[in-house]
Parts: structure tokens; C-alpha cells; sequence
């Protein structure tokens, strides 16, 4: 029994669903977001609530349960409040600025590193080592972030790199002398 599967997922006030083949569609102020439903799933939707069930007793569907709920509650999530990771940057001369629709990113390679912004995601720099990225598409916030970090990840010997905030690095300690 899924203990996330079982409480519905709240729809508030400015935010319309709609089920219509195979598709939930989630409409609110920060736009529009869409999931495929599974055939393992059911979908019920009223007046103030999506209730997920599964729609027969295999173990597929009791395995899609919770993870089906989670992925609508994320769309009701998304275009309500929208998601948001913050990256920041440790490293001396290691710097990121956006410029439009491109991140521009300096991390010590000869070269610097651009990486294009794709739709409905957007970068801000509110200073040379900080990144927030933000959108309504968790996934696709997620997705990007990762990228980004991936360039340089934190190493363990003096903490450089692109880390999430938040994220604890383990230091390594150095030679003995």
C-alpha cells in the first residue's frame, strides 16, 4: 500500500485540470504542464482534488502508485509556485554570468563554457559565483542544473567546483609532514 498514493493531490483556487486521452493536462498562472497517464493508473478528478488509485491489483501499478501521485502533484506544484536550484561556484577566477538566452561560465579550462538556456527555463546571476535556475518543469530544472554542475564538480581536496547550496562536500585531509 502506498502511503504517498493514497492523499490527493490539492488543486488551489487559479489552477484548472483536465483529463482528456491519456493525457492530464494542469493549467495555472505560471503556464501549462501535461503527463501521460499510465494504463496501470486511475485518474479521478473533482471539484478540489486529483486522486490517483491503482486501477487493477498487479504489482506494476502498486509500483507506479506513489511515483504517478508525486509526478501530478509536482504539475500542480509547477504552475502554481514553479521550482527553483541554486548552484554556487568556489574556485578562484571561476565565474558565471548570463547573458540572454546562454550561460557564459569561466572554470579554469583555456576556453570558456557556454550552455544554452532551453525554453521555459530561466538563469539569473545575482552574482559571479551564484546560479539560480528556475522554472515550472521540475525535471527539466533538475536536468539543466546537473549539466551545469557537471562542468566541474566539487573535488575533495580544497572544496572547487560547482556545488548545489546546501550540498556538504567531504574534505580530504592533506599529506601528513
Amino acid at each position: 500500500m502506498s502511503r504517498i498514493g493514497k492523499r490527493p493531490v490539492a488543486i488551489p483556487s487559479g489552477v484548472t485540470a483536465d483529463i482528456k486521452d491519456g493525457i492530464l493536462s494542469v493549467k495555472g498562472p505560471k503556464g501549462t504542464l501535461t503527463l501521460t497517464m499510465r494504463d496501470e493508473i486511475s485518474y479521478t478528478l473533482d471539484d478540489s482534488a486529483i486522486s490517483v488509485k491503482p486501477a487493477n491489483d498487479t504489482k506494476e501499478a502498486r509500483a507506479f502508485w506513489g511515483m504517478q501521485r508525486t509526478l501530478v502533484s509536482n504539475l500542480v506544484e509547477g504552475v502554481t509556485t514553479g521550482f527553483t536550484k541554486t548552484l554556487e561556484i568556489t574556485g578562484v577566477g571561476y565565474r558565471a554570468n548570463a547573458q540572454g538566452k546562454t550561460l557564459k561560465l569561466q572554470l579554469g579550462y583555456s576556453h570558456d563554457v557556454d550552455i544554452a538556456v532551453p525554453e521555459g527555463i530561466e538563469i539569473k546571476t545575482p552574482d559571479n559565483t551564484t546560479i539560480e535556475i528556475s522554472g515550472n518543469d521540475k525535471q527539466k530544472v533538475g536536468q539543466i542544473a546537473a549539466e551545469i554542475r557537471r562542468w566541474r564538480k566539487p573535488e575533495p581536496y580544497k572544496g572547487k567546483g560547482i556545488k548545489y547550496r546546501g550540498e556538504y562536500i567531504f574534505r580530504k585531509e592533506g599529506k601528513k609532514k
